[in-house]
């Protein structure tokens, strides 16, 4: 992968030409753009891999399709996408590939990282946690006291947290109904206490989730948890080997903890923790839907990856997206995205992608480390449909900011109860027919709505959206929406020059963080060396503990 030669984002001519396009169209309606082309809704769609996307609710015009096409290939996209598949390490901070790619690629493909294929190490570490969840689901793996595991624990955070959780509940269809699945990542204290309330150790399995088994949020809570487990088991170390698995790399930290490294699930520096869900970190995903599922899981991703790999840009659902976020991002300044899934199991899928994008792509300067003169991520947000629309959904429709909208539905419920899917289908139809035609002050008047009001209730519409349509949400499905926001923040990381699976804005604060430990404990009254606000609330806090 190679930038030498390439012009700056802003000196690029598609980005002129799109600057001057945006002062032609920004006033442009789109009740104007589907008044002028009655096929608009039809035409401009995109279909692949069961994902259907229809994009015609978007402040664009032929025109700027075609400009933003442009801008993908001035900034030579397709080599970048080929520099990832291929294995070149591309996040050059931490000069590591992002072969993320490789965790879903079929048994038998070939891979390349560090000149080796990595393909037959991903279905090695597949077929143990395959292995694995086979002997825990059957009953064949018992505790320490004999009996069998009911209860799995997943302690991790960031990526090793936020997947698994959003991936259990994405799926809790595909469940093992019969076993109880937990999470736990804050340092709370609360977060494990809740979690463990109402469980027994004899039937609890703890999974530790930490490449370097050395992260302070997640080894206090794995500490804590083996502290409850060997109290409730009469303090019996060898215990731990039965009831405790890990998913690592450092395999003298697994063992000093009392983890037998033949439970130790491997995964690899090329696996990014915000691109982790599909690896050994899913293993309370498999634990809770079954080898079969988690496969087809993989097999969505890979279909996706494929896609994106191969599909021309112009038909391509990833890098259409990016580039339409792009446009608003960088030319009407819009600054957050609302992502609203308008099934009930992808409640937490906002929070996954928020991790996914802002982490990914939340940088200020380029890969040859200028700072940048344009904005790059947005905020993304959101909630589940209907539940947003007696929240936030007032703001989107008559506030003052221009948010963008991706509305995800299924056209067959996973649960048919009466009328409940037509309804929930009926708001996602309304609300981006409401966003983007809105409603003029002649018609609010034509409904009898006296003068005083009229300003009150007119929607003036041209907020755009995406809606992306699925048949089903299946293990499958759920890959290839998740792959398709990875290859969005990819695409658009790219094309801002920018280093999207490096993030080191996540440092300070934890150096920091060790820092003030020491302090916070010290029974001394020894003034702690900082700035005058953190002194004083360091000083308060000891006052208040001690």
């Amino acid at each position: 992968m190679t930038t030498a030669g390439m012009k700056p984002l802003t000196k690029r001519p598609a980005w002129k030409a799109l600057q001057a396009h945006y002062k032609k169209v920004r006033e442009v309606h789109l009740r104007e753009l589907f008044a002028e082309d009655r096929k608009r809704g039809e035409r401009m769609t995109a279909e692949a891999v069961g994902i259907y996307l229809d994009y015609s609710k978007n402040r664009i015009t032929d025109e700027t399709v075609k400009l933003l096409l442009q801008l993908a290939e001035e900034s030579r996209l397709r080599s970048r996408i080929d520099a990832m598949f291929s294995g070149e390490k591309i996040n050059i901070t931490e000069k590591r590939a992002a072969l993320h790619v490789a965790l879903r690629a079929p048994r038998g493909a070939s891979i390349a990282g560090d000149g080796e294929n990595v393909v037959p190490q991903v279905h090695a570490v597949l077929d143990k946690m395959a292995d694995f969840s086979n002997r825990i689901r059957s009953g064949e793996w018992k505790g320490h006291t004999g009996k069998r595991i009911r209860n799995v624990v997943n302690i991790g955070i960031g990526g090793s947290d936020l997947g698994p959780v959003m991936a259990y509940e994405a799926l809790r269809h595909y469940s093992e109904r019969a076993m109880t699945f937990r999470f736990v990542s804050n340092i709370d204290g609360t977060d494990f206490a809740e979690a463990v309330h109402d469980l027994d150790p004899v039937e609890t399995l703890f999974i530790i989730s930490s490449k370097t088994f050395t992260t302070l949020e997640t080894m206090t809570n794995a500490q804590t948890s083996r502290d409850w487990l060997l109290k409730g088991l009469g303090g019996n170390v060898k215990a731990v080997a039965k009831h405790f698995v890990a998913v690592s790399t450092n395999a003298k930290e697994v063992a000093a903890f009392g983890i037998d490294t033949a439970n130790m699930f491997e995964f690899w520096d090329w696996v990014g923790g915000r691109y982790s869900m599909d690896s050994a970190i899913g293993l309370s995903t498999m634990l809770a839907i079954g080898p079969d599922n988690f496969r087809a899981l993989l097999g969505g991703f890979h279909q996706m990856d494929e896609h994106f790999r191969t599909a021309p840009f112009e038909r391509n659902l990833p890098a259409l997206m990016a580039l339409l976020g792009i446009w608003y991002n960088n030319f009407f300044g819009a600054q957050s995205v609302a992502v609203l899934p308008y099934d009930q199991y992808l409640k937490r899928f906002p929070a996954y992608l928020q991790q996914l994008t802002m982490e990914s792509n939340g940088k200020r300067v380029t890969l040859d480390g200028t700072e940048v003169d344009y904005q790059t991520s947005p905020i993304y947000w959101g909630e589940p449909g209907t539940n947003g629309q007696h929240s936030f959904y007032q703001l989107i429709h008559q506030g003052t900011k221009l948010i963008p909208c991706d509305f995800i539905a299924f056209i067959q419920p996973l649960n048919a109860l009466g009328r409940h899917h037509d309804l929930l289908m009926s708001n996602v139809f309304a609300q981006a027919e409401a966003l983007a035609f809105g409603r003029t002050a002649e018609e609010v008047k034509g409904d009898g709505t006296p003068d005083w009001l009229v300003p009150h209730r007119v929607f003036e519409g041209n907020r755009p959206s995406n809606t992306i349509l699925a048949d089903r949400l299946t293990p499958e499905t759920l890959g290839k929406l998740v792959a398709l926001y990875e290859h969005i923040v990819f695409t658009q990381g790219a094309i801002w020059n920018i280093d999207s699976f490096d993030q080191w804005g996540v440092e300070l604060g934890k150096v920091l963080a060790q820092r003030i430990i020491p302090e916070l404990e010290s029974k001394k009254e020894s003034p702690p060396g900082h700035d005058s606000s953190t002194n004083n609330l360091i000083c308060r806090y000891r006052k208040g503990r001690h």
